[in-house]
């Protein structure tokens, strides 16, 4: 019975030292993203380089690939944040003198309405008519001109976005190119 028990025992010890090699060999996650990963390109060292000898050759490459392309990522990212944060500011813009053309019109309006009304005899009538004339011939003018704003603020907006894409592609190629070239298997 003692000799179970002790057969039992080695054989659970064996079977959790393997465990604990094999938990070993897989390290966990370090929750930090490399650079490559930041970008969205995935970069498996081939030549069996350790973690921070890849970082060290992914800023490398990043800083060769700037100098190569004159494109810096980060510089695009924002750049093209900016330029939409603009084009919205402009359709905020457009929309808000919407509103108030038609203020303006009806003001207008009336002014010329009242001095028509007076010499056909009223004033008051006329006023009101000019006000309600000027008001929504203002306010088409403006929405038309917001719908034009609107749409050349869209049209800049998918400039941008396609001109940036064409510049992280570029970079990119350069990026893994250098990469490829230390040994690493690369795909974007």
């Amino acid at each position: 019975m003692r000799f179970v028990r002790f057969l039992v025992l080695i054989a659970a010890a064996s079977i959790l030292s393997g465990v604990h090699a094999q938990s070993a060999l897989i390290s966990p996650p370090s929750g930090t993203k490399t650079l490559a990963a930041t970008l969205k390109v995935y970069a498996f060292p081939g030549a069996g380089q350790v973690a921070s000898q890849q970082s060290q050759d992914e800023t490398e490459c990043y800083n060769w690939a700037v100098q190569e392309t004159s494109i810096d990522p980060f510089h695009v990212a924002n750049q093209a944040a900016e330029q939409q944060q603009q084009a919205a500011q402009q359709m905020q813009q457009a929309q808000q003198s919407t509103s108030g053309s038609a203020v303006k019109g009806a003001v207008g309006g009336a002014a010329g309405g009242a001095i028509i009304g007076a010499i056909a005899g009223n004033a008051g009538k006329g006023a009101a008519i000019g006000a309600g004339v000027g008001a929504i011939g203002n306010r088409a003018r403006a929405e038309s001109q917001a719908n034009k704003a609107s749409q050349q603020a869209a049209a800049q907006s998918q400039a941008v976005a396609k001109t940036s894409a064409a510049q992280m592609t570029e970079f990119k190629k350069a990026f893994s190119a250098c990469l490829e070239a230390k040994k690493y298997t690369v795909k974007f």
